[in-house]
């Protein structure tokens, strides 16, 4: 099982997405876990700040690096206590520690794939605002990627795609592996009913996925689609 460690101003944000479908069912099955960790509970002062203003200026507000490693080393120490580790420094090598930011490398299929297979433990760290403190980078070594060349106003919507993207790749979360893209392919697919009217226009399913034929079938899709 792999155990999604969540680090977020706004867990409320994942409630929708993570407790229907594909996504609900992995948990329910106990093929993953997701875990929240609110940056501002590791906050020291009375009014639990997790945020400030930039160093040198300019417009917005950025996440301390003092809170996110707290939250950080927390789910550290919770995974060491399973393994009799002491040290909350240490982690694993079945552990890893994400950074989402549009100034990351560009998660993509494989990446899903390999994680799915190697890490039991996925932290993912997401930025808001004007973005995260830079030492926090260095400091817990984390991989920083984005899910795509564009900006997004968080790191919430970043780390719904990375679980749901990795999650697919673990045993018995699809109902049949021949569900994953790469394995199937991506091509146009059809269901009834088998013409469809619109307008005057008469929309009809291509003859040969008719036919019964599956030789012909897995070219049309070839040819069609984009097989991986």
């Amino acid at each position: 099982m792999i155990t999604f460690h969540i680090i977020s101003l706004f867990p409320e944000i994942f409630k929708s997405i993570f407790s229907a479908s594909i996504i609900k069912r992995a948990q329910d099955k106990k093929l993953i876990r997701i875990k929240f960790h609110n940056p501002r509970d590791f906050a020291k002062d009375k009014h639990k700040t997790a945020d400030d203003k930039p160093y040198g200026g300019g417009p917005g507000m950025v996440i301390k690096v003092d809170v996110i490693v707290r939250a950080v080393l927390n789910v550290l120490n919770e995974i060491n206590k399973k393994t009799n580790r002491t040290d909350t420094t240490i982690r694993t090598s079945r552990t890893k520690i994400i950074l989402l930011s549009a100034r990351g490398k560009q998660f993509n299929q494989k990446m899903a794939r390999d994680w799915a297979k190697k890490y039991k433990n996925i932290v993912l760290i997401c930025g808001h605002y004007e973005g995260i403190d830079e030492r926090v980078k260095k400091i817990l070594r984390a991989e920083e990627i984005s899910i795509g060349p564009y900006i997004l106003s968080g790191g919430e919507i970043a780390a719904m795609a990375t679980v749901d993207a990795i999650s697919r790749h673990i045993p018995g979360v699809l109902g049949k592996i021949e569900s994953l893209e790469e394995k199937k392919g991506s091509y146009p697919v059809y269901t009834r009913p088998e013409t469809f009217i619109f307008k005057g226009k008469k929309y009809a399913v291509p003859k040969v996925l008719l036919s019964g034929n599956h030789k012909k079938i897995s070219e049309w899709r070839i040819k069609h689609g984009k097989m991986k």
